[in-house]
């Protein structure tokens, strides 16, 4: 199963096997990026364009798999833990779910698609389960099914973004000392105009919010300062080809910039929450990797920064250029999760 992430700035594409022994193992990854407007806060505004961008990517990985998980942003989807008795029948379950739903969904279930997922006993209430339902306009999701089927994918997962990319950040917490048992981290994606903020503990979210802040603003610091036009200025930043005083011009100023935003909604979150630190500072998204950007962090929260690479540990398939995968692996971190769902079904 491919895992196909779609944001306002590109599209990602991962597909993961496995070994023998069952360990995972890259098979094909790859980006295609989409013109500013394309994507519009989660809502597909250019349909051809972006399915043109779609064949795109799938013609240059070289798949062949059809089925696909694509995720939809947090933003539109509503999504509620709740507790339920345990020991329900499926059918019981979905009438459960169906009457909770009815109290935080603002409109008629049959606008909607709704799913849900038995996390596990209720830590709070003996003999119950925790219950996730997760609820969506079908539109959004239609449209998502729209394009996968558009270039002859079958879409078999709808996910919600932020769950896929905890997924796959819980194989880099893993890693961590302590196999980041009781840890508390804080998980940084950066996208193009949005930055989310996760913070994490034992697999659980304790804490979430989304800054408007993100890697456009450099390729717009880029265009102000060299009087290029935006478009020019995203082109030369993804080829490196900009003038010598690009570093000390443009590049400082906006990592320290970004640092300070990273700080900023560290503050908020121990401010709004009983929590005053936390042990491990992740970055994801296409922004993460800007050189400077891990110490310039650290020395404003005080707090271990490191870049994420969701592949790490993974087998790497032949047909994938290894070089060009690390520096983009921070991009791949949703689509990845989404990859990892066939796993786990």
């Amino acid at each position: 199963m491919l895992g196909l992430d779609i944001s306002s700035s590109s599209l990602k594409l991962v597909e993961l096997g496995q070994d023998r022994s069952g360990n995972l193992v890259l098979e094909r990854c790859g980006i295609e990026p989409l013109e500013r407007g394309w994507i519009s806060e989660g809502n597909i505004e250019k349909f051809d364009e972006v399915v043109d961008a779609m064949r795109r990517l799938v013609s240059k990985t070289g798949t062949k798999t059809k089925h696909v998980a694509m995720a939809l942003p947090a933003s539109v989807v509503i999504s509620k833990r709740v507790v339920l008795p345990s020991g329900l029948s499926e059918r019981e379950l979905e009438i459960q779910v169906e009457s909770e739903a009815n109290q935080y969904i603002p409109f008629s279930l049959d606008e909607v698609s709704l799913d849900f997922c038995v996390v596990g006993p209720s830590a709070t209430s003996a003999g119950d389960v925790d219950v996730v339902i997760a609820a969506s306009r079908k539109e959004k999701v239609e449209d998502r099914q729209g394009l996968a089927e558009s270039v002859g994918l079958t879409p078999v997962v709808i996910d919600v973004e932020s769950y896929a990319s905890r997924l796959a950040a819980g194989r880099v917490i893993e890693r961590l000392p302590g196999g980041g048992v009781d840890a508390m981290i804080a998980l940084f994606e950066i996208g193009a105009m949005n930055s989310a903020l996760q913070v994490i503990r034992n697999d659980d979210l304790v804490y979430e919010r989304d800054q408007v802040f993100g890697g456009a603003q450099l390729t717009q610091m880029i265009a102000r300062q060299y009087g290029f036009t935006v478009e020019e200025a995203e082109s030369k930043k993804r080829g490196g080809e900009l003038p010598d005083d690009y570093g000390q011009a443009v590049l400082e100023p906006f990592v320290e910039s970004l640092a300070q935003e990273v700080e900023r909604a560290l503050k908020f979150f121990f401010t709004s929450t009983p929590y005053n630190r936390v042990d491990y500072i992740l970055l994801a998204g296409g922004t993460a990797s800007l050189p400077g950007l891990t110490e310039a962090i650290t020395r404003h929260t005080s707090f271990p920064c490191q870049v994420v690479n969701p592949f790490e540990g993974m087998e790497v398939a032949r047909g994938v250029r290894e070089k060009k995968m690390l520096r983009e692996a921070p991009s791949y971190l949703t689509a990845c999760g989404l990859a990892m769902r066939r796993f786990l079904r």
